[in-house]
């Protein structure tokens, strides 16, 4: 094995110690990516050029290698649609994209790569954005469900100046679709994959291994990513789903 391979075990060991197996619990078994990109579409149901931004980034949702984030924002509400799934925080999340990216402002539709990097929602440079990501990988802090579900391990490593929060974004697997009464859309029945509900902070990250529980009201069939997430400049440091 090799001098990685040991460290990995250990830091495993030490952050899920005490976990028993899903077949010694009875719990249902979690499938966890290793080391995923995370990709956060900015999408809007009254935004003309959302619906095709849309259809490209759900080709990513059932990749292992991927956790793809739909953040519905509200504001193109004022056009004459009130979309359905948005959020005010939504909106407020990608403000703090465009403030730590140096932006000049929000637009829709938006994608962002592991906090990291814009990317134009068009297939060839979302994959090769992907592709990129998933190779550069500077020792991500180990990000692992419990066996029973309800908690969250993090592992090492280094806290990025402002520090680091662990939260938990739960969102709704698969493809929602809603028919436009009205705006630019009107008319069409526009499909979102993986649309967010809420976040919630689970705590601080502060370089050393430690578990989080997950909220108490999360059912069954919720997806559940949980990110390692900068202050300052809003990278993406480690992730895993549920």
């Amino acid at each position: 094995m090799r001098i990685g391979g040991i460290v990995a075990a250990a830091l495993a060991a030490l952050v899920m110690g005490g976990a028993q197996t899903s077949a010694q619990t009875g719990a249902r078994p979690t499938v966890v990516a290793e080391e995923p990109v995370v990709v956060e579409l900015f999408t809007a149901q009254g935004c003309a050029g959302c619906p095709e931004a849309n259809g490209v980034v759900e080709r990513l949702a059932d990749q292992a290698d991927v956790i793809l984030l739909t953040w519905p924002v509200d504001y193109w509400d004022w056009l004459g649609w009130k979309d359905t799934l948005a959020r005010p925080s939504f909106s407020a999340r990608q403000r703090q994209y465009v403030e730590a990216l140096r932006l000049r402002a929000p637009a829709t539709p938006q994608v962002i790569i592991d906090g990291r990097r814009v990317v134009t929602a068009a297939a060839g440079p979302l994959d090769v954005a992907v592709t990129e990501a998933a190779a550069r990988r500077d020792w991500p802090p180990e990000v692992e469900f419990r066996a029973d579900g309800d908690r969250v391990g993090v592992g090492s490593g280094r806290v990025p100046q402002g520090g680091a929060d662990v939260v938990a974004v739960i969102y709704t697997p698969g493809v929602q679709s809603v028919r436009v009464g009205s705006g630019d859309n009107r008319g069409k029945t526009v499909r979102q994959v993986n649309v967010v509900r809420t976040v919630a902070r689970l705590g601080a990250w502060t370089g050393r291994p430690e578990v989080y529980a997950l909220p108490e009201a999360l059912g069954d069939r919720d997806g559940v990513a949980v990110l390692v997430q900068s202050r300052g400049d809003r990278r993406i440091l480690g992730a895993a789903r549920r």
